[in-house]
C-alpha cells in the first residue's frame, strides 16, 4: 500500500496538473477564454437558471400529423397493390382518395379483392406488443376498400412523431453552437425546450417551428389553369401555393400529390452561393437510392416540370432540360445567407415529422442567476474553510495532506465537468457544496482507524498500512452506494436533478481519489523520507 514507485507518483502528479489546467478556462473572462486556442475552450457550463436563456414550450399539431399519416398510408397502398413478382403480379386500383380522414380506392378485378385485403393486412399490423392494429381494414360496394386509422394507430404515431421530433430538435439547437440544451417531452403532445446563454429566442424559434419537410413533385402538365383557379384539379393531383416572393408573380402550382423524392433521402445539405448569380442557396445531396431515383425520374421526364416543395409551398418549378446525375441539386430562393444556413441546418439534421407551435416562451435574465452563483461561491467557501480548519486542529499533518488534497478535489471536479461538457445548476452547486463536506469522509475514516492502530502499539508504518487497508474497505462500499443513488436519480430524473445526479457522481470519484490515492502517497513520501519512530495524530 505505501510503494509509491516513480511512475505512480508522476502519473499521480500529472493527473492533478490536468485537473488544474483544465479548470483555470471555467475561471475565466468571455474575451480571454475565447482568446484561448481551440483544444483549451472546454469550460463548465451553466444551466438556464444561472447563465439566463431562453424557455419554449412547443405544441404539436396532431391534425397535420394525422394528415401525414393519411398520404403515408396512401403511398402504402400503392406500393403494396404492384406485384414483387412484375405486372402479372400487380393488382389495379382506381379512384384512390384520402377524403374525410379515410383511404378508399377501387379493386378493379373483384376475384382480386382478397388478395387487396391480404397485402394490407400486413401494412396495417399495429408495431405495440398488444396486437391492435393502426388502420381497420373494410369492404364497400364489393369492390371497394376502405381503410381507416384505429384510436391506438394514431395515439402511437403521436408518440413515434414527439420522440423523434425531441431527437430532431436536439440536433438542430446543437447545431446553433449552444451547449447543453434541456429538450423533454411533456404530456402526450408538448416538448420542452431551455437552452441556457440565450437571450434571443427568435432565431430559435425560426429554426425550431421549421418543419423542413422538403419534396421534389412532378407539376401536373394535364391540369386546367382556369379550373384550378376555381379549385377543381384532376384526380390525384393538388393545389401547392408557392413562397412569399417566389414564382413570378404565379399564386400556385398543381402538382402531382405523389412524391418521387423526399428530403428524408438527403445525406447532406449545406449553404453555398449560385457561381453564376452569387446569391445564397442551399446545395444538397441525396444517398445511393434517391441519386438513383432522382436521375431515373429526372431522365423520364426530359421537358416536363417538377416542384421544389418545402413545408408545403413551392419554392421553384423548373423544367428539366436533361438527366440529373450525380445525386446533387440546388435549391434556390429569395435566401439570406443567415436564413439559407437555418435551412441547411433543418434539413441536414431531418424533417420535423409533425408541425410544432410555441404556445409559451419565457426569457430568463442572467440577473437572477448571478445572485445564485453570488450566494453558491460564499457557500462553497464557507464550507471549504470550516473544513480545512477543522481537519487541520484534529488531525495536524495528516490534516494539512486532507486538506491538500480537498483543494486538489475541487480543481478535479471542475476540471471533469468541462471535459464531459457538463451543465451546472442550482440544484449542482447544491452537490458541488455537499461534495466538499463529504471530500474529507475518507480521511476522517482514516486518520481515526489509523489512531487506534497506534493505540495498539503499532509501528508507524505498520499502522499506516493498515489504516489505509482497513479504512478503504469502508470508503469503497459507502461511496459505491452513493454512486447507486446518483445513477438512479440521473437515470429517472430530469434537468436539475440530472445536474446535481452529475456533479454528485464526478465529485463521489474525484474525493475518494484524492482522499485516498494522493493522500496516502504524501504519507508515503514522508515515511520514507523522516523515517519518523512516532505519529502524533
Amino acid at each position: 500500500m505505501l510503494d509509491f514507485p516513480r511512475w505512480k507518483t508522476l502519473g499521480i502528479s500529472l493527473i492533478l496538473l490536468a485537473g488544474i489546467l483544465f479548470s483555470i478556462p471555467s475561471f475565466l473572462p468571455t474575451k480571454a477564454f475565447e482568446s484561448l486556442p481551440g483544444f483549451a475552450q472546454i469550460k463548465v457550463n451553466l444551466g438556464l437558471d444561472l447563465a439566463g436563456g431562453s424557455h419554449l414550450l412547443l405544441e404539436a399539431d396532431v391534425a397535420d400529423l394525422q394528415k401525414t399519416q393519411l398520404a403515408n398510408m396512401e403511398k402504402t397502398v400503392r406500393t403494396a397493390m404492384r406485384g414483387e413478382r412484375g405486372a402479372d403480379d400487380d393488382i389495379a386500383i382506381g379512384e384512390l382518395s384520402n377524403a374525410g380522414g379515410k383511404i378508399s380506392f377501387l379493386v378493379r378485378d373483384q376475384t382480386k379483392l382478397d388478395a387487396a385485403r391480404e397485402r394490407l393486412f400486413a401494412e396495417t399490423q399495429g408495431a405495440g406488443l398488444t396486437g391492435q392494429r393502426d388502420w381497420n381494414i373494410d369492404v364497400v360496394d364489393t369492390t371497394r376498400i376502405v381503410l381507416t386509422p384505429t384510436r391506438a394507430g394514431q395515439a402511437q404515431a403521436v408518440s413515434r412523431a414527439m420522440d423523434t421530433a425531441r431527437d430532431i430538435i436536439d440536433r438542430r439547437v446543437n447545431a446553433l453552437g449552444t451547449r447543453e440544451p434541456t429538450i423533454i417531452r411533456q404530456g402526450s403532445d408538448r416538448i420542452v425546450v431551455q437552452v441556457p446563454g440565450l437571450q434571443d429566442p427568435k432565431a430559435l424559434k425560426d429554426l425550431i417551428g421549421k418543419t423542413a419537410r422538403l419534396e421534389f413533385r412532378m407539376v401536373d402538365a394535364n391540369a386546367d389553369p382556369n379550373e384550378a383557379m376555381q379549385g377543381r384539379v384532376p384526380v390525384g393531383s393538388e393545389i401547392v401555393p408557392y413562397a412569399k416572393g417566389e414564382g413570378g408573380g404565379a399564386p400556385f402550382e398543381v402538382l402531382s400529390r405523389q412524391v418521387m423524392i423526399s428530403g428524408e433521402q438527403l445525406i447532406d445539405a449545406r449553404q453555398s452561393y449560385d457561381p453564376q448569380s452569387n446569391q445564397p442557396v442551399v446545395t444538397i445531396r441525396f444517398d445511393a437510392a434517391g441519386s438513383s431515383t432522382f436521375a431515373r425520374v429526372t431522365a423520364q421526364n426530359v421537358g416536363k416540370r417538377f416542384a421544389m416543395v418545402l413545408d408545403g409551398q413551392v419554392l421553384s418549378a423548373p423544367s428539366i432540360n436533361e438527366p440529373i446525375l450525380g445525386g446533387s441539386a440546388q435549391i434556390s430562393g429569395s435566401f439570406s445567407v443567415a436564413s439559407a444556413n437555418a435551412l441547411a441546418i433543418s434539413l441536414r439534421s431531418g424533417a420535423l415529422p409533425v408541425k410544432m407551435t410555441v404556445v409559451e416562451e419565457r426569457t430568463v435574465t442572467p440577473e437572477l442567476g448571478a445572485d445564485s452563483i453570488e450566494k453558491g461561491v460564499i457557500a462553497g467557501i464557507i464550507a471549504t474553510v470550516a473544513v480545512l480548519v477543522l481537519m487541520l486542529v484534529v488531525y495536524g499533518r495528516f490534516g494539512v495532506y486532507a486538506n491538500i488534497a480537498l483543494i486538489f478535489n475541487v480543481f478535479l471536479i471542475i476540471a471533469t465537468m468541462a471535459a464531459f461538457n457538463a451543465t451546472l445548476t442550482l440544484p449542482g452547486i447544491a452537490g458541488f457544496v455537499l461534495t466538499i463536506g463529504a471530500a474529507v469522509d475518507a480521511n476522517v475514516l482514516i486518520n481515526e482507524r489509523l489512531r487506534e492502530e497506534l493505540k495498539r502499539g503499532r509501528r508507524p508504518f505498520q499502522a499506516v498500512e493498515l489504516g489505509y487497508t482497513e479504512a478503504s474497505r469502508a470508503i469503497f462500499d459507502a461511496n459505491v452506494t452513493n454512486v447507486i443513488a446518483a445513477a438512479l436519480m440521473f437515470w429517472f430524473g430530469s434537468g436539475p436533478i440530472k445536474g446535481f445526479a452529475v456533479v454528485l457522481t464526478i465529485g463521489i470519484v474525484t474525493s475518494v481519489f484524492t482522499a485516498v490515492t494522493v493522500t496516502r502517497m504524501f504519507v508515503a513520501h514522508w515515511l520514507r523520507a523522516k523515517r519518523p519512530t512516532a505519529i502524533h495524530i
